[in-house]
């Protein structure tokens, strides 16, 4: 009896130094920032559990860039006011969000409801109350690296504020516009091109002023941005709304189902954008994982695997993320409290593929105009001009295959995709001169123009020399070409 009571009080006191002694559970390879103790009553797994007290510390920051101009590009901006619509709503201060966004939607003369901008047929206002951090001229990707690392000297006009973050906080980026192989478009050249944004995500790595980070990536080949390019260890995740060969699609255009209200002449929104925004108001974002989000959003934007008017969800980065909750990038709305975590189904859309949107807007204006007027003949000629310019440009880049390796093989390799984890070129400088060169002979490469980015890649791949280049561009772009396609008054892309 003696023996069995000395037993009992040993393990007893074993037991009170045991629960005692507090330790801390790795969240792969991260610390957790709370202590777990083995006789909590619920072990959580990474998808369950509360993620309330990993953020306390931490402040969530934002980064929302609308890459485009003009109203026949719309959506663009409107995606970014109602991604700042959601986030505000969700607890971000505006202290912490930095918007880029040309500003010359709203108040356009084409703008049917003056000062109110809609990002869906239904949609409420998404403009009143956005920031106007950088704006104009200002909306450069100079700015954008100097905004993401905190930067402040480096910064050239707008309103100086800057993503001050500390090693605790988290940042999400959302970027919306046109993009080509290896590049995303700015309204101000030139573009943002994948090596310079990979090596400053490195820089603010490096600089350990961030815990995680979390990018939403809207654009033609979007994909080409980060395939081959982004670590696996900056605790950095991507998604993009296109693989690296493909286009993304413009959405509540014109004469589609669902249409935008019918004094609307343009594309209120991007499948891929209202994807990941619907369903971040659709949601209780406590409850959603950035991996539920992630399958919906590619589900979605797939346009429920037609791929002839949808596009592949692509992801790259820091997968281990993928677990968390939303609401740690997002925040959190309260009214969305008693909502499910990923259950609302959403309909099939009709789309425009984003380089044709431009298109379609122009037409949308000419069919309202009178006929025989001078604003009609005026827009006559810049849709013919627009259509010719494209010609121009496919004609130029075709000759010049054939230029360099000949009229059996020139298209193929131009054309040719790398494998699968391979970077769209292996020298970007080279690819940058060759872009200003092209440009220098055959005019600005616009934002249609952008999807000849892999073929300019592809002659720095095969070693063609600058001498040859120049030789040929000069051959498919003759005098007469260079004086009507001039670069000069848009500058240059790179």
């Amino acid at each position: 009896m003696g023996s069995f009571s000395f037993a009992v009080c040993v393990s007893l006191m074993l037991l009170v130094m045991v629960v005692a002694i507090p330790f801390e559970l790795p969240k792969n390879g991260r610390r957790i920032g709370r202590l777990h103790r083995w006789w909590d009553p619920l072990i959580r797994s990474p998808v369950d559990r509360d993620d309330e007290s990993e953020d306390k510390d931490g402040v969530r920051w934002a980064v929302l860039v609308a890459g485009s101009n003009g109203y026949g590009n719309y959506r663009h901006q409107a995606d970014v006011c109602h991604a700042y619509q959601i986030l505000k709503r969700g607890g971000l201060k505006d202290e912490n969000i930095v918007v880029f966004m040309y500003d010359d939607i709203a108040k356009s003369e084409l703008n049917p409801r003056p000062g109110v901008i809609i990002n869906h047929p239904n949609g409420s206002d998404v403009y009143a109350g956005v920031p106007k951090d950088y704006t104009g001229e200002h909306v450069t990707a100079a700015n954008l690296y100097a905004v993401l690392l905190g930067d402040k000297s480096a910064v050239k006009g707008g309103s100086g504020k800057i993503v001050d973050s500390k090693p605790n906080d988290r940042i999400f980026l959302y970027y919306s516009d046109h993009g080509g192989p290896g590049v995303l478009g700015m309204p101000n050249m030139p573009f943002l091109y994948a090596k310079d944004f990979i090596e400053v995500l490195k820089k603010k790595h490096a600089a350990g002023t961030y815990k995680e980070m979390v990018l939403y990536i809207e654009a033609c080949e979007s994909g080409s941005v980060f395939e081959g390019m982004m670590p696996e260890d900056l605790n950095i995740y991507v998604t993009t709304a296109s693989n690296a060969e493909e286009s993304s699609w413009g959405t509540y255009c014109p004469g589609m189902d669902p249409p935008p209200p019918p004094e609307y002449i343009t594309c209120l929104g991007d499948l891929y954008s209202v994807a990941w925004m619907e369903d971040s108001e659709s949601h209780n974002l406590k409850k959603e994982t950035i991996k539920q989000q992630y399958e919906k959003v590619k589900e979605r934007t797939s346009n429920f695997n037609n791929y002839n008017a949808g596009s592949h969800v692509m992801e790259y980065g820091s997968k281990e993320i993928k677990p968390e909750k939303v609401y740690l990038y997002q925040g959190f709305d309260p009214a969305t409290a008693n909502l499910s975590a990923n259950k609302i189904a959403f309909a099939h859309v009709e789309v425009v593929n984003q380089r044709d949107a431009d298109l379609l807007f122009l037409w949308e204006r000419y069919k309202e105009l009178a006929d025989n007027s001078l604003e009609k003949a005026k827009l006559r000629k810049e849709i013919t001009d627009t259509m010719l310019h494209r010609k121009h440009l496919d004609g130029s880049v075709d000759a010049i295959g054939v230029f360099l390796f000949g009229p059996t093989k020139g298209s193929s390799v131009l054309n040719s995709v790398r494998e699968p984890g391979l970077p769209l070129v292996d020298d970007w400088d080279c690819l940058k001169s060759t872009v200003r060169l092209f440009e220098l002979h055959c005019g600005s490469l616009t934002q249609y123009g952008m999807k000849h980015m892999r073929a300019f890649a592809n002659i720095c791949n095969n070693g063609v020399s600058r001498d040859a280049m120049e030789e040929a561009f000069m051959a498919a772009c003759n005098e007469r070409k260079r004086e009507e396609y001039t670069a000069a008054n848009r500058g240059f892309s790179a």
